[in-house]
Formats: structure tokens, C-alpha cells, sequence
């Protein structure tokens, strides 16, 4: 593998494209708000970008915008001396008004933002009040109401600031991080990304100067230093705002350990044509693969679905499968205590633990890799339903090879959560 041009591709891969879109929509909301609170007509004023794509670490296939309208001064006291929940009373108002424009959208206030819901993402709009010192008091209508503040412009400043100082590799990895997010299902929130890549960089000075040709090593180190992170820390601060991000239960540590020995293989195996595999396997389709090896591989077949293609990616929960392995006569075991599976086995795939809320749809994939699979046309990898009436998915141990099941939980029209089990059947 061409290490250096294989990277530069896949972070041409991960560039936000939709740019002109989302200028659009940006002027819509903004001129909408502007006329009914300001009664000016600007569709630039008092907007600002905020969260990743505001720091230019958003991927392609954004899933959720965060804007922020600036309102007038005078409208904090408005608010401030009603009774009752007055935060709510705010975004219903903002509310109100984005439905006046988007009235074939659904709309709705969401605790801290109005949301604008659209068939393949939704843009979450928070109104705030300017402060002397440039930071933000936004509403959060949650447990009766109270006032909070962000500060987001030096959050922006300096990462993309410090990216200059780091050959552009922080953007880079930030970006990377976000794609590796979206194919292993790690939740962790953009802004605490954007904070322990930052870290990662102002406190191991050797890296700002690597190059592409480097990314594998670089790429490796960062997982080390993800899954070596104390597990007692809770919270860490953003970059230019000191602001506390929160680690809020995710699972990224044990994400990272694993993606870690994932990119140790692919460094070990780069002249082998299997290492795309590998890559893919922590970055997910975003990660180049040229056609020609992809068809020469013994896990392709060209009736292979992905979650992405069919879902729009918001991962915000975390999720966890196993497998209960039964055969008459032997007792039940599950598949994360078994080093290998042998032949002939039922296999009942379901979910150990997830906190995404209730209602949702789970999905799965059945993959089947090796020469085996392939010289009985049984690689599979479509996007399956659970069984009736369950959430888990029968199947059975039939021949040997290395094999993945994956599972994704779908809600309100997004891939909220997703996670992977590999099944290696042994022959023995």
C-alpha cells in the first residue's frame, strides 16, 4: 500500500461537500429569525457556525448542524421576568418562528436547541445572548428551566489555529477520528474528539511536523495514547475556552484498544493486499480500497450492503452484542469467552447493552469471509432484519473462515449505535 497517497485520498475522502447546501440553509434560518426578532432583513447577521463544522472538523455526511442566532440584548430581561419556565418559553418562540419557514419540516424543541428535522439530517439551532466577555448564555428548558453558557469562538480559534502549527495534521486527525466514531460505533461527542486530539498534539510536540507518509504511525500512536488515558478522569478542557467536556459514559477507550491492535496488523501487513481490509475495518468506507484488490479479495462480493449507504450516521449511544453458542450435548457459551468456534453450532446473536432509548429498529449484517465462503457463493452481506417479534438475529456455524456479524440500531431515521462481533470457525 501506498502509504502516503493512500492517506492524502482519505482525507480528500472525508472533506465536507455539501457546502452550498448547508450556506443555504444557514441563510434561511438565519434570515427568518432575523426578521421576526431583529426586523431586519439579513440572512448573515447574528449567525454563527458552531460545533465541528464551525471548526472545520466536520466529515463528509454531516448528519447534524449546530447553529447559533445571537439575540437582542433587550430579549433576556424580556424573558427573565416571566414565570414559569421561561427557557422553554424561548424556544417555543424560536420555534414558532423557524416553522413559519420550514412548515413541511418537522420542528421542535429539544431541552437546550430548536431542531429542524430533514430526511437525511436536521440542523439544531440555539439562540443565545451575547456576553461582555464574548462568551454565550443559552436557554436549557430541562428540570424547570435555567440559563447556561458556552463559549465556542475561541473554541473554533484555536484548533484551527494550532492546525497551522501542526502541518494541518490536527484537523486531519480530528476528522479521521470522526470517521473511525461512525464505522466502530464509539460514543464520544465531536467537541471531546476535537479536545484529546488537541491534547494529543500540544503535549507530544514530534508529531505537528509528520507528513502522509507517516499517518500509520501516527494514526497507531493516537489509539495508544486514547486506550492509555486514565480511567478515572472524567472530563477534560477545550481547546481556547478551558470549558470542561464531559466523557458522559463513552465507551472510546475500549474502542481505541481494540482499533489500536487493528492498525498494528495493517502496519505489520502493508505489502499484503489485505491491509485495506484492515484499514477499513477501523475507518470504515471512507478508507480507500482500489477496485481491482477489492475484487481479487476473498471476502468481495458486489451485493455487499453498508449501513451508510442506507442511513444517514449519528452515532450517540453505545451498544454492545454477543452471541450465545449452543450445540446439543455441550453447554451454552458466548462467543466473547470463545477463542474459536468450531463447525455446527447455533449461533443467537442479541444485544447485551445499549442506552439508546426506546422505540428503535435493530438491523444486522451477516458477513462470511474466506475462500470457503467464496467458493460456495455464500459471502452474504446484506443488511438483514432481527427475527420476528426479537431483537436478535439466529444463524449457525456452517463452515470455517473468518466471519463478522454487526448490529445497528436505528432511530427517528439515523444510525444512532452500531457495534461488531467477528466469528472466527475453526476447522479443528
Amino acid at each position: 500500500m501506498n502509504i502516503e497517497q493512500t492517506f492524502k485520498d482519505f482525507s480528500n475522502n472525508l472533506t465536507v461537500l455539501n457546502e452550498e447546501s448547508i450556506e443555504s440553509r444557514f441563510g434561511t434560518i438565519t434570515k427568518r429569525l432575523n426578521k421576526d426578532f431583529y426586523n431586519i432583513d439579513s440572512n448573515t447577521e447574528n449567525g454563527i457556525y458552531i460545533g465541528s463544522y464551525g471548526r472545520n472538523t466536520a466529515i463528509s455526511g454531516i448528519s447534524d448542524l449546530d447553529l447559533l442566532f445571537v439575540l437582542p440584548d433587550d430579549f433576556y430581561s424580556k424573558y427573565n421576568n416571566r414565570a414559569g419556565n421561561k427557557q422553554s418559553q424561548l424556544l417555543q418562540d424560536v420555534k414558532n418562528s423557524l416553522s413559519k419557514t420550514y412548515s413541511q419540516s418537522k420542528v421542535r424543541g429539544d431541552g437546550q436547541v430548536v431542531v429542524i428535522e430533514f430526511k437525511n439530517d436536521y440542523i439544531e439551532v440555539c439562540p443565545a445572548f451575547l456576553e461582555n466577555d464574548g462568551s454565550f448564555t443559552y436557554p436549557d428548558s430541562n428540570d424547570g428551566g435555567k440559563w447556561k453558557k458556552t463559549d465556542p469562538k475561541p473554541e473554533a480559534e484555536e484548533i484551527i489555529n494550532y492546525n497551522d502549527d501542526c502541518n494541518g495534521n490536527l484537523i486531519n486527525m480530528c476528522r479521521f477520528m470522526r470517521a473511525w466514531k461512525n464505522k466502530t460505533g464509539v460514543k464520544i461527542g465531536g467537541l471531546l474528539i476535537d479536545s484529546l486530539v488537541y491534547n494529543f498534539f500540544l503535549y507530544n510536540s514530534e508529531y505537528r511536523e509528520y507528513t502522509f507518509e507517516n499517518y500509520h504511525i501516527l494514526i497507531r500512536d493516537f489509539f495508544k495514547y486514547l486506550k492509555d488515558l486514565d480511567d478515572d478522569r472524567s472530563y477534560w478542557y477545550a481547546p481556547g475556552s478551558n470549558q470542561h467536556v464531559y466523557k458522559n459514559n463513552s465507551n472510546f477507550k475500549s474502542k481505541a484498544k481494540k482499533a489500536f491492535k487493528n492498525v498494528e496488523e495493517a502496519i505489520e501487513k502493508n505489502e499484503n493486499n489485505s491491509v485495506y481490509e484492515i484499514w477499513r475495518r477501523v475507518f470504515g468506507k471512507a478508507f480507500p480500497y482500489p477496485q481491482a484488490i477489492k475484487e481479487s479479495s476473498y471476502s468481495y462480493t458486489a451485493s455487499e450492503e453498508y449501513i451508510e449507504d442506507r442511513y444517514p450516521m449519528n452515532i450517540s449511544y453505545k451498544l454492545r452484542i454477543d452471541c450465545q453458542v449452543t450445540q446439543a450435548g455441550f453447554r451454552t457459551e458466548l462467543l466473547r469467552a470463545v477463542k474459536f468456534l468450531r463447525k455446527n453450532k447455533e449461533l443467537v446473536f442479541f444485544i447485551t447493552d445499549t442506552d439508546v432509548p426506546a422505540p428503535y429498529v435493530v438491523l444486522w449484517k451477516v458477513k462470511n469471509e474466506g475462500e470457503v465462503a467464496r467458493r460456495k457463493n455464500c459471502l452474504r452481506g446484506q443488511i438483514i432484519d432481527s427475527n420476528r417479534g426479537t431483537d436478535k438475529r439466529k444463524e449457525n456455524s456452517n463452515f470455517e473462515g473468518a466471519h463478522f456479524v454487526e448490529c445497528y440500531i436505528i432511530k427517528n431515521g439515523f444510525c444512532v449505535a452500531r457495534d461488531r462481533i467477528d466469528v472466527p470457525i475453526s476447522i479443528y
